[in-house]
């Protein structure tokens, strides 16, 4: 669908204009915060057998999130359409690279993300009730399919799913975290802190467990995807970015507390289910299954937040003609990319039969990292190249904290092709596949000029 200009399409019959700064919170905590927190603490206790370097990578994992954060909440004010990650890309490097992280993020990075979250939902949901695999595997689509159908109506449907979970989940871990703390003991955490004289540093065990603390922060750039609908855009997005993301390191940090609470570094060393191991420690075997009923609520948060923010990135491509025009067709009734919507999660749907949860994780990772450390990096390139653009915010500690978060970015990436070279080889293969696609389009004459977005933007 072509229009004029944003202002016209947002107005008549584009995205509707529903989300404020509570919204954008929603988004960014309830998208965050799936089952990293239940599971990334087994996997840094291995890595990092004391507790203060298991307090020092959550609290590193946290600050860079930030910093990233606070780097988009730059961009996001200067650009307040639709798009968020590929709109700042596209600014910063030009049509190619905007193009092939949109079609990278249908194909692989959004989808897959999805997919994963709904692999960690059937397991999670075996373990409440019994399924055979087919009936496993039939319930991780029937979660896509559900919550598909659900952001089909609406911003305003999905953002009340969103927000519901959000509310779930944090009252579900402030409960937890508060029978921890009331049932633990502080000498827990002394006699954890720093176990013996030989536990020492290593800086190699360090880097791997913060790839894993990174995953578990994973999703806080999503809801620039959605600042076409913010009725105060260069207002609330930024706030909203720096706010989630607080709200999700705290959340962290304390929950990690409360584990060591109750439980020795060896102890969580030997679970993988740390929260349900601390709270039955405390409360009996009874407690595990409410802890099961947790995580699940938080993956359907977290999975509601992917499907109502990556078909907008879609919607935005196809809007200034670099994608399929169905994919920028609104509804009339429910103003919404509906088309995007259902493709994204019919793939999703798919791309939870084609691997196990970790072969989906790693895909996500490697191919994620890449594109969120050129955005972040934008901050820097558009600062260079374009003093004159206005930006309502402006992301502290220019350049040192963008560069800090760029560099992790080259250190994740790195780490991802030296310990999995075939799954980040499919995944620069699998992304690399839309050039031909760009090609296509170009040739069509479907690309509009490069002046159009940032028309829309200021608009």
């Amino acid at each position: 669908m072509a229009s004029t200009s944003s202002t016209s399409s947002d107005k008549t019959r584009g995205l509707l204009r529903e989300l404020g700064l509570r919204d954008a919170v929603a988004i960014v905590a309830g998208t965050v915060i799936g089952s990293g927190i239940f599971l990334v603490p087994n996997s840094v206790a291995n890595q990092l057998p004391s507790f203060a370097a298991v307090l020092l990578v959550w609290l590193v994992g946290g600050l860079l999130s930030l910093f990233g954060a606070l780097a988009l909440g730059e961009l996001g004010a200067a650009f307040p359409g639709a798009g968020g990650l590929y709109v700042y890309l596209r600014q910063a490097y030009g049509r190619p690279t905007g193009f092939l992280y949109g079609w990278g993020l249908l194909t692989l990075i959004h989808s897959g993300s999805i997919a994963t979250l709904a692999v960690g939902f059937r397991i999670y949901l075996a373990q409440i009730v019994p399924l055979t695999v087919v009936e496993q595997k039939a319930a991780g689509i029937a979660c896509v399919l559900v919550l598909t159908g659900a952001n089909c109506l609406g911003v305003r449907s999905g953002k009340g799913v969103q927000n519901i979970f959000t509310l779930a989940k944090l009252a579900g871990l402030a409960l937890m975290i508060g029978l921890l703390f009331f049932g633990g003991h502080v000498r827990m955490l002394h006699a954890s802190f720093w176990p013996k004289p030989a536990t020492g540093f290593h800086l190699a065990s360090f880097g791997i467990a913060l790839i894993a603390v990174l995953w578990a922060y994973e999703g806080w750039h999503v809801v620039s995807f959605t600042a076409g609908e913010f009725k105060h855009s260069r207002r609330d997005l930024p706030r909203g970015l720096f706010y989630g993301t607080l709200v999700v390191a705290a959340t962290y940090l304390l929950a990690n507390v409360a584990y060591y609470c109750v439980l020795t570094p060896a102890r969580i060393q030997q679970t993988q289910r740390v929260a349900a191991t601390a709270v039955s420690s405390v409360s009996g075997g009874a407690a595990a299954f409410l802890i099961s009923v947790l995580i699940l609520v938080s993956i359907v948060g977290a999975t509601n937040g992917m499907i109502l923010t990556g078909p907008r990135v879609y919607y935005a491509m196809a809007e200034e003609g670099l994608f399929f025009e169905a994919f920028g067709k609104v509804s009339a009734r429910f103003r919404a990319p509906v088309f995007a919507i259902v493709v994204q999660g019919v793939w999703a749907a798919c791309l939870t039969l084609l691997g196990t949860f970790q072969e989906l994780f790693t895909y996500v990772i490697f191919t994620a990292w890449i594109f969120y450390g050129l955005a972040v990096a934008g901050v820097i390139v558009l600062r260079i190249r374009r003093p004159e653009l206005e930006r309502p915010f402006r992301a502290p500690g220019y350049p040192w904290l963008p560069a800090m978060f760029t560099i992790a970015a080259i250190g994740i990436t790195l780490s991802a092709v030296v310990s999995s070279p075939r799954h980040a080889l499919f995944g620069i293969a699998l992304i690399l596949t839309g050039l031909p696609v760009y090609a296509f389009l170009l040739a069509r004459g479907k690309g509009k000029p490069a002046s159009i977005q940032m028309n829309r933007a200021t608009k």
